[in-house]
C-alpha cells in the first residue's frame, strides 16, 4: 500500500501572508509591480486556514483503504518543496533531480483555488526541470522537463465556484467553474481518495512561461472599466509563425488557452477547441470592427481571430496590460511567452 501526503496551503502563523496565498496581503503578493512573477493563488479566502472537514474526510477514506497518510500544511515555498522532495527518484549518474517513476508516495493537494494548485505545480517544475546546459538524452524532444508526478486534487470549495457570490441554492444548479469541475475529476473526499488509491492517471499539457511560472488552464489579457466593459488596448500577438495582431489594432481581449476556462468573453466565443491533452494551445483575440453607413448609425461587431500552435507571445504596446492567469491577477509591460509541455503533468481520476 502507498504512503499518501495530503497537502494544504496555509498562511504564515506569525508574519502574516508571505505571498503563497496570492491575496495581496504581503510584499511577495504585490501584483501591481509590472513584470514581477505573479503570485500563485487568488482570493482573500486563501489567507485563512482552509476548511478542514474535506481534508479529514479524505484522510479517513484513505486510511480505511489501507494507506498510510500524513497531513501537511505548507506556509511557504520551502515547505512545499520539502513535500515534493518525497517524490524524488533514485540518484542519477548525471546528478539531476528526477521524479520517481515507481514511487510509493502519492500526493494530494487540497486546494481552495486553481491558483493554489498552480503553486504546487510551479514548485514541481522548478525542482525537476534540468538546465538547458544539462539536458539529458532520455528527455523527450518536445519537452523541457520529465513527466511530473501525478496529483490527487481535493477541492476545498464544494461547489467549485471559485469564490463567486452565488447563493447556496443556486450553487447546486450551477456548473462548477474550477479546473477540477471542467476536467470532470472527482471532487468528493471519498472519491478523491479512491482515485488516488486506484492509481488511474490522466496526463495533461502544461504551459510554461518565460516569467518563470506555469499555466494550467489559460490566461485572459485585457482590462475593464467600473461597469465591467472591456477597455481597448494594443499589442502584438503571435502564435508560432502566425501574427494575430501586429500591434496597431484596438483589442478588447486576448486569451491564451490550454483548457476552456476563458473560452467566452460575455456573449463572444473566443476559443472553440481548447483541449488540455492535445499538445496544442489555442489563442484568440477580440477586435472591435465598426461598420459605417451613410443612411444609418455606425454599428460595431466583434471580430475574433484565432490560431493554434506550440507557443504564443503577447507584447503590450500601451503601458501596463492587466491579465488574469489561472484566476490570478497581474499586469504586463513587456513581452510574455507561453509554450506547451505536452503531457507534462498528471492527475488521478476515476
Amino acid at each position: 500500500m502507498y504512503d499518501v501526503v495530503l497537502l494544504t496551503l496555509g498562511s504564515q502563523p506569525d508574519a502574516g501572508c508571505d505571498g503563497i496565498c496570492g491575496a495581496g496581503c504581503g510584499p511577495a503578493a504585490d501584483a501591481s509591480k509590472p513584470n514581477r512573477p505573479e503570485p500563485d493563488s487568488a482570493g482573500p479566502a486563501a489567507c485563512a486556514e482552509p476548511v478542514r472537514v474535506p481534508v479529514l474526510a479524505c484522510r479517513d477514506a484513505l486510511v480505511a483503504a489501507g494507506a498510510r497518510v500524513e497531513t501537511v500544511t505548507a506556509r511557504s515555498d520551502r515547505e512545499i518543496d520539502e513535500v515534493i522532495a518525497r517524490l524524488d527518484g533514485p540518484a542519477r549518474p548525471d546528478g539531476l533531480t528526477w521524479p520517481d517513476d515507481d514511487g510509493k508516495t502519492r500526493l494530494i493537494v487540497a486546494a481552495a483555488t486553481d491558483g493554489q494548485l498552480r503553486a504546487v505545480l510551479r514548485r514541481m517544475v522548478r525542482r525537476y526541470s534540468p538546465p538547458p546546459s544539462r539536458r539529458p538524452a532520455d528527455l523527450a524532444g518536445n519537452r523541457t522537463l520529465p513527466d511530473l508526478p501525478a496529483l490527487g486534487i481535493l477541492p476545498l470549495d464544494p461547489a467549485g465556484l471559485r469564490g463567486t457570490t452565488r447563493s447556496a441554492a443556486d450553487a447546486g444548479n450551477t456548473p462548477a467553474t474550477d479546473l477540477v469541475g471542467r476536467l470532470g475529476l472527482p471532487r468528493e473526499p471519498a472519491a478523491v481518495a479512491a482515485a488516488v488509491v486506484d492509481g488511474r492517471v490522466r496526463r495533461l499539457d502544461l504551459l510554461r512561461t518565460d516569467g518563470g511560472s506555469v499555466t494550467l488552464d489559460g490566461a485572459l489579457l485585457g482590462g475593464a472599466d467600473e461597469r465591467n466593459h472591456p477597455l481597448p488596448w494594443r499589442g502584438r500577438i503571435e502564435v508560432d509563425d502566425a501574427v494575430l495582431s501586429a500591434g496597431n489594432d484596438p483589442l478588447l481581449a486576448c486569451v491564451v488557452a490550454n483548457a476552456d476556462g476563458y473560452a467566452r468573453l460575455a456573449e463572444v466565443e473566443l476559443v472553440t477547441r481548447a483541449d488540455p491533452s492535445d499538445g496544442i494551445l489555442e489563442v484568440a483575440v477580440a477586435v472591435p470592427v465598426v461598420t459605417r453607413s451613410w443612411w444609418r448609425r455606425d454599428r460595431m461587431r466583434i471580430e475574433v481571430r484565432r490560431a493554434r500552435g506550440r507557443a504564443a507571445a503577447v507584447t503590450p504596446r500601451d503601458g501596463e496590460l492587466p491579465f488574469v492567469d489561472d484566476g490570478v491577477t497581474g499586469s504586463l509591460t513587456r513581452k510574455r511567452s507561453w509554450w506547451v509541455e505536452p503531457g507534462a503533468w498528471a492527475v488521478y481520476t476515476h
